[in-house]
């Protein structure tokens, strides 16, 4: 199947082959900093606790009609409708940095994650505008620099429910959410990204390589219907000291069960600072015929919930990555501000990207 944007897979392959790309960092991180309220979060549309733009035929909002009275704050995708110049915002920032891809602010844009807020109904036109926002931050910073092409990664988070896994230890059996389901879920937000405009495809912080799985399934219909492909991106996330995801799987194990999809990247982001990600970004990049990705926290979360890796402690880490042949893209995670990709962007400024093995196959 051919590419849906044959220009932007070359110039992003082109990028690739010459250095290390950067990655954008944390969207929570940097909206935390605004302080927003409950009225931020609503803006006009949402003002009453419903949606004031959608309605069945013949139904008016009002007082125990069931659509309202539901909290925002926290709905930090939302802010994509309600709030889109602290979005652009903070990609414009991140670009300023030295990012070359930035994330869609999408990672709870699913049926699953929304039905939270009850805006469900929500997820094509958040997947789309997300992905909007960060092709118009794009856009501009690459018309600063026509000559340093940039790149949405339209994000597909890892939804709150596991396939793999019971919610309930009284029943081991029971699972809160169907491979079918899921599949459904992520189709429609796959949809709307790519009707915004990303680039690629990232399925990201994968808990539970089901999921995952569903996700890849997801993204092949759609790429089916559309009758041409974006590249894909995975990275899973390594949830304790174990070395493993919360599905129980090692860095490895979870390559080759999603090697199939043949992603642009593979890699691993989230739950750990770069130290301890640092075994299992080596096992991948040993193994990986395909590119290499890291984002990491900024450090563990520390007894106040923030993070206290500095900037130019993760540089000096990430920097050993890149020297030692393990990276080809890399950015950071939960913690992270445009002062820690700007720093990680200088470190890594200089140093060759890594090569992925080449198989007998591939030779053959």
């Amino acid at each position: 199947m051919s590419w849906l944007h044959p220009e932007r897979v070359a110039a992003l392959d082109a990028a690739l082959a010459r250095r290390i790309l950067v990655l954008d960092g944390a969207m929570g991180t940097m909206i935390q900093r605004y302080a927003l309220t409950e009225a931020d979060y609503r803006g006009d549309r949402f003002a009453e606790g419903y949606d004031a733009l959608h309605a069945a035929d013949g139904h008016a909002h009002g007082a125990g009609c069931g659509c309202e009275g539901h909290d925002q704050r926290g709905n930090n995708d939302l802010l994509t409708l309600t709030r889109p110049d602290i979005i652009q915002g903070i990609h414009a920032d991140y670009l300023a940095a030295g990012a070359d891809i930035v994330e869609t602010n999408t990672f709870n844009s699913t049926a699953v994650s929304l039905a939270d807020y009850h805006l469900q109904h929500l997820v094509h036109e958040l997947n789309r505008e997300g992905a909007a926002l960060a092709r118009a931050a794009c856009d501009a910073a690459q018309a600063q620099t026509p000559d340093r092409p940039r790149f949405v990664a339209g994000i597909l988070g890892p939804t709150s429910r596991t396939a793999s896994i019971s919610p309930d230890v009284n029943d081991p059996g029971y699972r809160a959410v169907t491979f079918d389901e899921l599949v459904a879920i992520y189709r429609d937000a796959a949809h709307g990204l790519i009707d915004g405009g990303a680039d690629i495809l990232m399925v990201e912080t994968v808990f539970d390589t089901l999921n995952a799985k569903a996700a890849l399934y997801a993204v092949e219909t759609v790429f089916d219907e559309r009758g041409g492909r974006l590249p894909v991106m995975i990275s899973g996330t390594i949830t304790d000291a174990s070395g493993r995801t919360l599905s129980g799987q090692t860095a490895e194990a979870f390559w080759y069960s999603l090697q199939h999809a043949r992603p642009h990247a593979v890699g691993l982001n989230c739950a750990l600072g770069a130290k301890d990600l640092r075994p299992h970004v080596e096992t991948l990049s040993q193994i990986a015929q395909t590119c290499v990705s890291c984002h990491p926290n900024a450090g563990l979360p520390n007894a106040f919930g923030g993070y206290d890796e500095t900037p130019a402690d993760m540089a000096e880490v990430l920097h050993e990555f890149a020297t030692a042949g393990l990276l080809n893209i890399v950015g950071g995670c939960c913690g992270t501000s445009p002062d820690h990709i700007r720093a990680i962007a200088v470190a890594v400024a200089d140093v060759a990207p890594r090569r992925p093995p080449v198989t007998s196959e591939a030779a053959a």
